[in-house]
């Protein structure tokens, strides 16, 4: 089940931000687990080197970190260029890039606004302009194109995580998902899946880390019972919830899924007010 042996992925936002478990991070490392070869990318060295260290400890040889602006082109296509050359081909893509920043219309500066636009959107945009290609000759040329899984987020839902607004957040997220079906349905002739990942609550380093000082909290332990209580079974989900979602779709066993979302959210959108 989920075997990836022979299958080369290229992940987006490979490492972690501090210790533990990002998204990206348990991703990286469980596609490696289910054999693949994994491209893994991020704007930042400190956070891919977490990411490398436990692939060197459990023995993942085909592991090749490097840094990525995924905002820019010139350094996206450098990125697959230099996969390619490496692996010569790329049978998965994961556009784990993001990240939130609080405003509504009014509060939020025209900077913000283009900064989330480009961080959250732009980077699934460019994932999938260098690789599709690269994908859409391994179909010619064998019958195998490719899986991509774009992961996007449950505030673009309607929904306001703890009464928070975030308005390019949300509205960048759910560009995520409109254009993931989108992209779906014009490469589906080409062998080319593409999903996306909807997580909500993750006990991630983020949290310790950004969210608490963002979101006003006393401290990290306050803040992680608050969003705790708030999921409907009973806890935030971890890395690894999204991680599992992720391989699933880039694996075989997903052969008949296509422009669709798969939402990890322990019951959050299906219990909110007026759903």
């Amino acid at each position: 089940m989920l075997d990836l042996t022979g299958k080369v992925a290229f992940v987006a936002g490979a490492g972690s931000v501090g210790e533990g478990w990002g998204n990206g991070k348990a991703t990286a490392v469980l596609l490696a687990r289910q054999g693949a070869k994994v491209f893994g990318v991020d704007i930042s060295d400190s956070a891919l080197s977490g990411t490398t260290a436990v692939m060197e400890q459990e023995g993942h040889k085909e592991w090749v970190a490097r840094t990525c602006n995924m905002t820019d082109g010139e350094s996206v296509k450098a990125a697959v260029e230099a996969c390619l050359a490496r692996f010569g081909r790329i049978d998965i893509l994961v556009n784990n890039v993001g990240g939130s920043a609080p405003g509504d219309p009014v509060s939020m500066t025209e900077e913000v606004w283009d900064a989330q636009i480009n961080l959250n959107l732009k980077t699934a945009f460019l994932g999938c302009k260098h690789v599709l290609p690269v994908m859409e000759r391994q179909f010619a040329a064998e019958g195998k194109g490719g899986a991509i899984v774009n992961v996007s987020s449950i505030g673009c839902m309607s929904f306001q995580v703890g009464g928070r607004v975030n308005a390019a957040y949300a509205a960048s997220k759910a560009g995520v998902n409109a254009f993931g079906r989108s992209t779906a349905i014009a490469y589906v002739k080409k062998g080319i899946r593409v999903n996306t990942v909807v997580p909500g609550l993750m006990h991630t380093p983020l949290v310790e880390h950004r969210l608490v000082s963002q979101l006003g909290a006393a401290d990290a332990q306050q803040l992680v019972a608050k969003r705790n209580a708030s999921v409907p079974i009973g806890r935030m989900g971890d890395a690894w919830d999204v991680a599992n979602a992720v391989v699933f779709l880039a694996s075989d066993e997903a052969r008949y899924i296509t422009a669709t979302e798969l939402v990890v959210d322990g019951g959050m959108t299906a219990a909110r007010p007026g759903a």
